[in-house]
């Protein structure tokens, strides 16, 4: 069996998700960056490490999880960490503004195309992965699984009508409060074994899925993530983070 820990991140060929995969090469992981084409992948994987390599891997296509699940199998007979990354804040037309994103994925109005699409990248995809990986993370001595989220989908927060994220409710967040429910679920059903499940915030960062509006950096997005993939084997499970501590559900 390979003697380093494994893990695993879903859309690791740019942004948050390739910074994770550097600070979890630097932390003495193989890391296996999941990306839905071949070729972003092997363009960025140098850049993470000598060991690191990319896993062919669109969260919307089960052939394509259950073949990564298999190759990892055979290469390394396990995975330590799995790090739900992949993502996506609309499904609609790459030219439109990010006001006209934000009007036109509110629910009132939201194609339902795009509302699935959505849906299908941010929770279907972290479910179908998830459940492919199980057996192999079973496997590993402390297994992880970090399912990366958003303040947006918290209904405490969304609650507060002085919360200024709250604008934002529609398409993208609810499929982030949705993904907080499966990580909860996921905690509960897998409490006693060697498995934890947490969600993790990155904060609102400068990436392509909100052209670049975010004012926080990459680097800073993926301390958390990888904060708790770091976590001993005596960690909390069943949590909601983000890099200043705990956020309500």
């Amino acid at each position: 069996m390979h003697d380093k820990r494994v893990a695993l991140v879903t859309g690791a060929n740019k942004g948050i998700g390739l910074q994770i995969a550097k600070d979890l090469a630097r932390n003495g992981f193989t890391v296996l960056l999941g990306s839905r084409r071949l070729d972003a992948g092997e363009a960025v994987v140098e850049s993470v490490g000598a060991d690191a390599q990319v896993v062919p891997l669109d969260v919307t296509d089960q052939a394509s999880i259950t073949a990564a699940a298999k190759h990892i199998r055979a290469t390394y007979g396990r995975l330590d960490v799995l790090v739900n990354n992949a993502g996506v804040s609309h499904a609609g037309s790459q030219s439109r503004t990010p006001e006209q994103v934000m009007g036109e994925t509110y629910l009132s109005v939201v194609n339902m195309d795009e509302l699935r699409a959505v849906y299908e990248t941010n929770l279907f995809g972290v479910i179908a992965v998830t459940q492919a990986m199980l057996p192999l993370l079973r496997e590993a001595p402390a297994g992880r699984i970090i399912n990366v989220s958003s303040m947006t989908g918290s209904l405490a927060l969304n609650a507060d009508r002085s919360h200024l994220m709250r604008q934002y409710a529609g398409t993208y967040s609810s499929s982030k409060t949705a993904l907080n429910a499966v990580t909860q679920a996921f905690a509960i059903e897998l409490e006693n074994t060697n498995i934890k499940v947490n969600a993790v915030c990155p904060g609102f960062t400068a990436t392509d899925i909100n052209k670049f509006m975010g004012p926080g950096t990459i680097e800073d997005a993926a301390r958390e993530p990888v904060r708790v993939a770091l976590l001993g084997a005596d960690s909390p499970s069943g949590g909601f983070t983000n890099f200043e501590g705990a956020i309500p559900w």
